[in-house]
């Protein structure tokens, strides 16, 4: 029987993984398509192809490969080495300059708007609740780094590190870059503020983590609170995976990088404990994969819209030779770092 649920939470993260890649190659591929531009190939992995079809009077080869994680959407012209027919109305480069950055921008948006969804059909069915403001302690974890300090449930967190904390992104925002440090925290207890307290925050994937967990209100129930928490949530997410990279910089290391074994670990993690922390689990993937894209690094999508806000400035198109080879240095140091990533997730 565990063996069973064992199998069948890894087939639910692979699959959950799997769709976050679909709905951002289909943001391309759709707005690809209603711009008018060829889509030639629309493959779910690489490697070799487990599957392809070409539907009849489609330019499309719709195929699966054997590397689920990865996906792409090959459009007609995109590829700087291929002849350019520049009276062909289909081509990528031949499209006006916003058609260009609407395509490119889709794949992002559609991971943010796949978020959206996905929190507000939570929040409607009760299964995304609000944080109590301020922070209140509704669960201390065992052996943790706040129960050492003698935190207690019904504890309101009011400052961390000589910050107001006002509610749980910001003590997350607070505490992440804080892991092995020690960090003062101002509690209320009883309606009493007490001395700072001094806690370490323990080092959790590159994270730091002080182990409690928050009280939450009343589940969003109606419309407008499930519209509400479905704009807020992947912001709030955003500015903390945002905090997280500049963490990461400024501490010039790797550890809160999780490549696709990570990834598959924790959201097998998540299955385990049910369907709504595996979707919650999504929502935080699709977003980080979103902003991931946006950053402007060569060969993600991020990197291909500095090159059209260059065009958009300059009213002039960039040398497509230079910039493939600039995409192509990208994605060897892309590569590389997910070699490293994968292998370090695979020894944990």
């Amino acid at each position: 029987m565990l063996l069973a649920m064992g199998i069948l939470s890894a087939l639910l993260a692979l699959v959950g993984i799997s769709i976050l890649v679909i709905v951002h190659e289909s943001g391309h591929y759709l707005v690809a398509k209603a711009f008018g531009m060829r889509v030639e190939t629309y493959s779910i992995g690489l490697g070799p192809t487990l599957f392809k079809h070409q539907p009849e009077g489609s330019p499309t080869t719709f195929q699966v490969a054997a590397i689920p994680f990865l996906a792409y959407v090959q459009i007609a012209g995109m590829n700087p080495f291929e002849d350019i027919d520049h009276e062909d109305p289909a081509l990528f480069p031949n499209k006006g300059l916003f058609a260009r950055i609407m395509v490119i921008f889709a794949g992002p948006l559609a991971n943010y708007l796949f978020a959206s969804i996905v929190v507000f059909f939570l929040a409607l069915s009760g299964h995304f609740q609000q944080v109590v403001a301020p922070v209140e302690i509704a669960e201390v974890q065992e052996d943790s780094a706040a129960e050492q300090a003698g935190l207690r449930v019904g504890d309101q967190i009011i400052e961390a590190n000589g910050e107001e904390i006002e509610d749980f992104a910001e003590l997350i925002a607070a505490t992440s870059p804080r892991a092995g440090e020690s960090t003062e925290y101002v509690v209320l207890r009883d309606g009493r503020r007490l001395a700072p307290i001094s806690i370490t925050p323990r080092d959790v994937d590159g994270r730091g983590v002080i182990g409690v967990v928050p009280l939450r209100g009343p589940a969003y129930q109606d419309l407008g609170s499930a519209a509400y928490a479905a704009v807020l949530l992947p912001y709030n997410l955003t500015m903390l995976q945002i905090d997280g990279i500049g963490d990461m910089i400024r501490r010039r290391t790797s550890e809160g990088l999780v490549g696709p074994v990570g990834m598959f670990k924790e959201t097998r993690r998540r299955a385990e404990k049910g369907a709504s922390e595996l979707l919650q689990m999504l929502v935080m993937l699709s977003v980080a994969l979103g902003l991931f894209n946006l950053l402007p690094f060569p060969a993600l999508d991020g990197g291909r819209l500095l090159f059209l806000v260059y065009e958009l400035i300059t009213r002039r198109r960039p040398n497509p030779k230079v910039e493939a080879a600039i995409h192509t240095v990208g994605i060897l140091f892309l590569l590389g770092v997910l070699v490293l990533v994968t292998f370090r997730d695979s020894m944990s």
